[in-house]
């Protein structure tokens, strides 16, 4: 709760082999498309199976079995209430992951790192509506004045809020996709969990919203991964977080992007040292995890919609009036 009159509250759900997502939940959002159809339990479990292979690979210090970690998930959902009359019906506005690292040989369970993935009806209400209406009047391309401005602030001040300061002791780090629009060439720093730097030309569509959120963007590709993840972080990357918190977002994220984007992050050849992303890219294996990626494209313009109806437009004065006292 601020000085704002806006109210964050968070509720959290484990994400394992038992998950469902929430009434409340994106559909679209990775963990909520593994958790549903018949195969929803063989598909979490794969997934949980995937992440900790990966984990234990990239922690291969003192754990020559390979299985002396497991990852555990946790789903954070972030609500906004914004008129005292409507209080506990808050608006879903962003939800989160939060990584704990399990040490089976000591016990010990270890913090790992919140963010992820990253989830937001608001987005998709710019991305899938705003932009795309944008763009049948101005076929030159570009992103409307203010594009992102509302969620970048809404963002930030959750960050700045007591209820995300009490909750987590750290700044979030999001992983995501490289853009299938972009180059990206491999540079000569290595870190060893991180891996491979790459940068890239210009600032994607995606990075400049997420600088708007307050987060800047570095790409790297991990040991035995084929290409280069993109972390958007708000600080140090580097001296923030330690190695088996880094270790537990790319086991997370890399092996969503296996099953959503297997033409990138699960082709049979490694991203050259000049490197152009393709999701028409042929030469790639297939998880045993089934998504239906059309169907995904469908759900955020609905998405994008509810945003419009349930929020944007009834809360449309308020927004307004705060987001102008708000600096960006």
């Amino acid at each position: 709760m601020t000085n704002s009159g806006f109210t964050f509250t968070i509720s959290s759900i484990p994400f394992d082999e038992d998950y469902r997502p929430a009434d409340n939940t994106r559909i679209t959002t990775n963990f909520a498309n593994l958790a549903r159809g018949e195969n929803r339990r063989e598909n979490l479990r794969n997934t949980l199976r995937m992440i900790d292979n990966r984990f234990n690979s990239l922690a291969h210090w003192d754990n020559p079995s390979g299985d002396r970690y497991s990852v555990e998930l946790t789903i954070h959902s972030a609500a906004l209430t914004i008129d005292a009359a409507d209080a506990g019906a808050g608006f879903p506005l962003i939800e989160i992951l939060e990584t704990t690292i399990l040490d089976k040989r000591t016990g010990e369970r270890i913090d790992g790192i919140v963010g992820n993935n990253f989830s937001s009806y608001l987005r998709d209400y710019d991305f899938s509506v705003v932009l795309a209406d944008h763009s049948k009047t101005h076929p030159a391309g570009g992103a409307p004045h203010g594009f992102g401005d509302l969620h970048g602030k809404l963002f930030r001040h959750f960050l700045n809020s007591a209820t995300y300061r009490e909750r987590f002791a750290k700044r979030p780090v999001i992983c995501l996709s490289v853009s299938s629009s972009q180059t990206y060439h491999r540079t000569a720093n290595e870190h060893p969990i991180l891996g491979v730097e790459y940068r890239n030309d210009e600032a994607s569509a995606t990075d400049a919203y997420f600088a708007k959120m307050g987060m800047t963007a570095r790409y790297f590709m991990p040991r035995h991964a084929v290409a280069p993840l993109a972390f958007y972080h708000i600080g140090d990357l580097i001296s923030g977080y330690d190695a088996l918190e880094l270790a537990s977002t790319i086991s997370t994220m890399e092996t969503f992007q296996k099953i959503y984007r297997p033409e990138i992050y699960n082709a049979n050849s490694a991203a050259a040292a000049r490197y152009c992303p393709s999701l028409t890219y042929q030469d790639y294996s297939l998880t045993r995890i089934v998504y239906d990626r059309e169907e995904r494209s469908r759900l955020a313009i609905e998405q994008g919609r509810f945003a419009e109806e349930h929020f944007v437009k009834p809360y449309a004065a308020q927004l307004q009036q705060w987001s102008a006292t708000f600096p960006l």
